[in-house]
């Protein structure tokens, strides 16, 4: 699909804006608050979970494209669906075997 100059300029200018208001929200808990920083990006993980499993967040992707997929919100949404579509599809102590057996190390050929 080939975009107009237009479209491009308003896909970047959401991104830049969504992810910018990310960034910004993390430095105002940064400078006004007690929390250090690696409990606030523990906390946009959390959030993105939270968010991706209740369905918000791919809404938030949609419009913003990589403004909203690339931040560390992204990450948790990504972890969330991961874990939602394998609940789906195999039974309770299935799904962890078949979760090593996907991501465990490769031999090299």
């Amino acid at each position: 699909e080939v975009c107009s100059d237009m479209e491009t300029f308003w896909m970047m200018l959401k991104a830049f804006l969504v992810g910018g208001a990310l960034c910004a929200i993390g430095q105002i808990f940064i400078d006004y608050t007690k929390l250090t920083p690696a409990r606030i990006l523990t906390c946009y993980v959390v959030l993105g979970v939270v968010l991706g499993g209740i369905g918000l967040y791919p809404r938030l992707v949609e419009f913003a494209g990589a403004g909203a997929s690339v931040p560390l919100l992204g990450f948790g949404n990504i972890s969330s669906t991961a874990d939602l579509s394998s609940c789906a599809a195999y039974p309770f102590m299935k799904r962890f075997r078949n979760a090593w057996a996907e991501h465990a190390p490769k031999p090299m050929p």
